[in-house]
């Protein structure tokens, strides 16, 4: 079967947007609510073993701060610090400082005008997803991938494959006729899990990963062309 769709996670691999995206709209979300937590750089890094925001504020808690998991209202609490967060967030994506990796735009632009068919799985809310590519590409981008997956729909996050058996299914395709794109372990392994053939282009946070597995480890998406791709999907069907 021809390469058909490419599927793309989002922090990370189409945007280095969490050191300076979603860490910040973390502590600014922190700060409102008047706790003292603060995510540096490298205990976030720490954190992003853990998948999704909501899990990752409480696995922060659990550790650090287990009276606030004591609390009646501690659930409702989570989630209004997300939400918080995710305001923060899309502030930072609408004055344009969290910009699209190298070679993306290109990549994506190259695949619409040949055909192939654009898909996102992530475990970033939605309306990150919206904003980062009306903001990055263009108004209309968010149309231009068939399917979106994102946020909560699923439910168990990455590295647990549900978010690409979601995508799968509302694409109508097998996983040998796509190729995904991760930035992380925890990624890759859900890519890999869903059968998906997998291009890893590592982040400032996850360059010491193990990509075992992975097609192939690039610095980014800059010099790859369609030709690339379609050589790594032979690759694939040819080892099957």
């Amino acid at each position: 079967m021809n390469l058909q769709a490419l599927i793309f996670d989002v922090d990370g691999t189409l945007a280095d947007s969490e050191r300076d995206g979603h860490r910040v709209a973390f502590n600014a979300a922190f700060a409102d609510a008047g706790l003292d937590w603060r995510w540096d750089v490298v205990l976030y890094g720490e954190l992003l073993a853990v998948t999704g925001g909501k899990e990752r504020i409480r696995h922060y808690a659990a550790r650090h701060a287990p009276d606030f998991l004591a609390r009646p209202d501690a659930d409702a609490a989570i989630r209004s610090l997300h939400a918080a967060k995710t305001r923060y967030y899309l502030a930072l994506l609408a004055t344009g400082r969290i910009p699209l990796r190298p070679g993306v735009a290109r990549l994506i632009e190259a695949a619409r005008a040949a055909g192939l068919r654009l898909a996102i799985a992530t475990t970033t809310t939605p309306e990150n997803v919206t904003v980062l590519l009306e903001t990055a590409l263009a108004k209309s981008a968010p149309s231009w991938f068939e399917v979106i997956g994102a946020g909560d729909i699923v439910p168990h996050k990455k590295p647990a494959p549900d978010i690409y058996h979601w995508v799968l299914a509302r694409l109508n395709l097998p996983a040998s006729a796509c190729l995904a794109f991760e930035d992380s372990a925890h990624g890759l392994g859900a890519a890999r899990a869903a059968g998906l053939p997998t291009l890893i282009t590592p982040s400032a946070y996850t360059c010491d990963e193990d990509f075992a597995g992975a097609l192939a480890v690039l610095p980014d998406l800059s010099a790859l062309t369609l030709a690339d791709l379609h050589a790594y999907h032979e690759k694939v069907l040819s080892s099957a």
